[in-house]
């Protein structure tokens, strides 16, 4: 199967010029793709020069990774995408194994490689780790990482398995369910936009993996750290637009009772930090949900059946609370 490397990038000179090499180096059955949000750096007249062979997919508009995928992802024909951060290294081999996966499973639409970290190479990092999922009130967590813990790798996620949600740090997709789905949402701007479009394909019966016999390394935070105030407003708007949109509607307001009560106490603890900023984020982040609330509300789309979105209960009580740090401790192992 054809498939595509399609890296976003925005004023990422330095990053492209550190991190393509690896890329350009270990992909050699693929076809690269970089596509620029408008940059007004050097980034463009880099690759030009150093990297004839990429195509430049120009975007009119910085529309964040959502829009900017969108965009640029029209122009892109291969039956399989690889969406890239521009500040991964990827290893000898990555591509192979997750090509497998999709070649003998005509129903896998989704999948990630075990994302590492790249400063601290033996363990996990936070954008995807060894898969995504999320608890019952629909915080995200993942197969060793929840909130800012992360586990060192010990082979105890050397599987293939079913997963809930996959990173767009480094995300396989395929070509023709990603635009079935409609693609990104663009009101997400950016994160959690690939947990919506995962939610979204479970709800049309398909199925999402990681394997672990693909791995790279990722820094993460080079465009956004993690703990930016900005990365916290999104966040925490973002996950409240996926419950509205993909759960069953009985579900919907219970829902969003409790985690206006659980995101509350998160501001509150901010305000214990003195990180007023972080705490203002989450105020205007709710605000922001409620006034697009019936916008958000009318995106709800197919739902094929009731499925199983969760796992465990609450990641925010057994983490604060019973100090809970590994993802053993909420889930059964998945493997497949």
């Amino acid at each position: 199967m054809e498939v595509a490397v399609v890296i976003l990038n925005w004023n990422g000179k330095d990053l492209l010029e550190k991190f393509l090499p690896s890329v350009v180096k270990h992909s050699n059955k693929a076809t690269i793709y970089v596509a620029d949000n408008a940059s007004s750096d050097e980034s463009v007249e880099f690759l030009k020069t150093h990297y004839p062979e990429i195509t430049i997919i120009k975007n009119a508009t910085n529309g964040g990774f959502a829009k900017g995928y969108n965009d640029a992802l029209v122009h892109v024909k291969e039956p399989i995408f690889c969406l890239l951060n521009s500040d991964v290294e990827v290893t000898p081999n990555w591509i192979d194994p997750i090509v497998e996966l999709f070649e003998k499973n005509p129903n896998i639409a989704i999948a990630q490689p075990k994302i590492m970290d790249y400063k601290s190479k033996s363990y996990f990092e936070y954008a995807g780790a060894a898969g995504g999922y999320l608890d019952r009130l629909g915080y995200p967590f993942c197969r060793g990482r929840v909130f800012q813990t992360l586990e060192e790798d010990k082979g105890q996620y050397n599987d293939n398995s079913e997963i809930f949600w996959a990173t767009g740090a480094c995300m396989f997709l395929r070509n023709d369910v990603f635009h079935s789905l409609g693609g990104f949402d663009e009101d997400y701007f950016a994160h959690q936009e690939e947990i919506d479009l995962c939610w979204r394909a479970h709800n049309h019966g398909f199925k999402v993996y990681y394997t672990a016999e693909s791995h790279v390394f990722h820094v993460g935070g080079a465009t956004l750290a993690n703990m930016n105030p900005k990365k916290t407003f999104l966040n925490f708007r973002n996950s409240l637009y996926s419950i509205t949109k993909n759960l069953p509607k009985r579900k919907v307001l219970p829902i969003i009772i409790a985690r206006l009560f659980l995101d509350g106490i998160a501001g509150i603890r901010f305000l214990f930090q003195f990180k007023f900023l972080h705490l203002w984020a989450i105020i205007k982040a709710h605000f922001s949900y409620y006034y697009n609330f019936n916008k958000t509300f009318k995106k709800r789309g197919f739902i094929e059946k009731d499925i199983k979105y969760y796992e465990g209960n609450s990641i925010v009580l057994g983490y604060f609370v019973k100090g809970k740090r590994h993802f053993s401790q909420y889930a059964r192992k998945h493997s497949a």
